[in-house]
């Protein structure tokens, strides 16, 4: 007997659904039998990545965090001929009765890239709230100056702005929860250790942390490309906040409506913009000049 036209696109649609359902059980195979391979190779690296969340990687980096108040649950040393500024980690270790564990070069390689040999295990970054800066600025009996970061999406550039802010002698820098890096391992290596000093505080809403210290008497100071005040030109004198925008957006428009100035590094280039970090050590350091 003829088959109908609708027996026959029945029976494709079946053949279809058949073909599509094999497929996605061959395919379930494949990736459950992935996980189990993974598994039984990678236990020890699975559960490894899982405890290292927070390090501290590289010599200088892991030194200034010995010579800080920080905890250090543990630190890993590669395997091998120890000379050079690792001789005086381990020193820092023992007298501070720290774990050292010597392993192989390959595990460090797996916890922390460009690690020089040393990794320390620490407990999740402390920040810091906001009126902890205030307080500090108060316990030196000097005005309040912050750096207050909006959209920072480079490791690079936070951790070289907290460089140049612990060597500024700046109170502490504001970064929001959303839409900035974080404080992590490769930020505290590129600050070579300066997370260990430097307050961070993380905001909900840095708009509102604008007004808050607005409220405690800080002039809130705009770094953008279209400003017409030089930055040398304004006083950066007195309890300030200066605030550095994203590396490609500058701020968002609403902490540029909060501020009270906006003012702008000339560019006398072919190319309009800086590094973030680089404006930050810029106009920081014409503030330091200032009030100095």
């Amino acid at each position: 007997m003829r088959e109908s036209y609708r027996d026959k696109q029945s029976r494709k649609a079946r053949i279809n659904r058949e073909k599509k359902e094999k497929f996605v059980e061959k395919k379930i195979k494949q990736r459950y039998n992935k996980k189990v391979v993974n598994k039984d190779i990678n236990t020890e690296n699975k559960k490894t990545e899982n405890d290292y969340d927070d390090i501290v990687a590289g010599r200088n980096a892991v030194l200034e965090l010995l010579k800080s108040d920080k905890d250090i649950n543990k630190i890993y040393i590669e395997h091998g001929e120890k000379h050079g500024s690792i001789t005086e980690i381990i020193a820092k270790a023992k007298e501070k009765k720290v774990v050292l564990v010597e392993v192989p070069s390959s595990k460090l390689d797996f916890m922390a890239e460009n690690h020089q040999g040393v990794v320390a295990v620490v407990p999740p970054f402390n920040y810091s709230d906001v009126d902890d800066i205030l307080e500090l600025a108060q316990s030196k009996q000097e005005e309040p100056f912050v750096l207050i970061l909006d959209g920072i999406e480079d490791v690079h550039n936070l951790g070289a702005i907290i460089r140049t802010a612990e060597t500024a002698g700046i109170h502490g820098i504001i970064i929001p929860k959303r839409r900035n890096v974080q404080v992590n391992s490769t930020v505290s290596k590129v600050s070579a250790g300066a997370t260990s000093y430097v307050k961070v505080a993380r905001v909900n809403n840095l708009n509102e942390t604008i007004k808050y210290l607005k409220e405690k008497g800080l002039w809130i100071i705009g770094t953008d490309g279209d400003a017409k005040i030089e930055y040398y030109n304004q006083d950066l004198k007195g309890p300030l906040a200066i605030i550095i925008g994203s590396e490609g957006f500058g701020m968002s428009k609403l902490v540029k409506k909060n501020a009270d100035i906006l003012i702008k590094i000339p560019m006398f280039g072919k190319i309009n913009s800086l590094n973030a970090s680089v404006s930050a050590g810029i106009v920081v350091y014409e503030a330091i000049k200032q009030r100095k």
